[in-house]
């Protein structure tokens, strides 16, 4: 009887130890929704309210889902995640802030997909790359980044080799009446990649501004109706675009040197230019 009595005993001095591990685990797949709370463990019966909420909650390389619409709060990413919020409105409200700022290691992949970050006006950044091994956007709704030198899409790297994809996506309305860009690209690493597909970049201050060490590939996409410049290259970046139309901007339709596939539509800027060739198709 004293035998059991102490394994009795010692078990129920482990019993709550036990229970709190599955407390302090972290998830490969969490979910967040409109209706759900931050204290919550982000389970699908169980969803947290905010990105913020979830990433806590969520292991490095794992997923956040979103379950249905809402506002999921501004989020600072700094390890591997994909946010997945497709087939709903997953909405980031960034008035007078960033939206999403990537500031993870060298070896990380992030994928944002399906996000709506609005900058309501008075934002600064819509998704900020400070550092990350790749950077995927695809199917969101970049817009309203404001604020004095506001930016859709700011992808400057520290690391070098990183790479940045967006397709399926609209960056609109951003940079102020005086600067500004809807995407900005200037790698302060080493150099780096970015690829661009079925992009509209549409009624920013400069749509694309390249700078720095970098390649960028732009296909199927629509640069137009900046206040400025379409597409300004500069540093020792090289800039293709092909299938794409770049029109109506009131500035010059491209700066620096920006090589065409010779398969663009350039019309209706306040310059029209006329890019040396990329070499065509082989």
């Amino acid at each position: 009887m004293r035998r059991i009595a102490l394994l009795v005993f010692a078990a129920g001095l482990f019993a709550p130890l036990l229970a709190s591990q599955p407390a302090h685990a972290q998830a490969t797949r969490t979910w967040v929704s409109g209706v759900g709370d931050d204290v919550n463990p982000c389970s699908r019966t169980a969803p947290c309210k905010t990105f913020p909420g979830a990433i806590s909650k969520t292991a490095a390389g794992g997923e956040i889902n979103c379950l249905d619409s809402g506002g999921f709060g501004t989020v600072t990413i700094t390890k591997a995640i994909t946010i997945y919020c497709e087939g709903v409105v997953g909405g980031i409200l960034a008035s007078g802030v960033n939206g999403v700022i990537i500031n993870a290691a060298a070896t990380d992949h992030i994928v944002l997909r399906g996000l709506d970050i609005d900058g309501a006006g008075t934002g600064i950044k819509g998704v900020n790359v400070l550092q990350a091994a790749s950077v995927v956007i695809e199917h969101s709704f970049i817009r309203n980044f404001n604020a004095a030198g506001g930016v859709g899409v700011s992808f400057t790297p520290s690391n070098a080799n990183a790479l940045l994809m967006m397709r399926d996506s609209i960056i609109t309305h951003n940079g102020s009446n005086a600067d500004g860009n809807g995407v900005l690209i200037n790698p302060n690493g080493g150099t780096a990649k970015v690829l661009i597909n079925n992009v509209s970049i549409n009624k920013n201050f400069v749509g694309l501004n390249v700078q720095g060490s970098v390649n960028v590939q732009v296909n199927n996409s629509n640069i137009s109706e900046s206040l400025s410049t379409g597409v300004a290259q500069g540093g020792v970046s090289n800039v293709r675009i092909g299938r794409s139309m770049i029109v109506n901007n009131s500035g010059t339709a491209t700066a620096g040197t920006v090589l065409s596939y010779l398969d663009n539509q350039i019309a209706g800027n306040g310059t029209d230019t006329t890019p040396p060739s990329a070499g065509g198709y082989k």
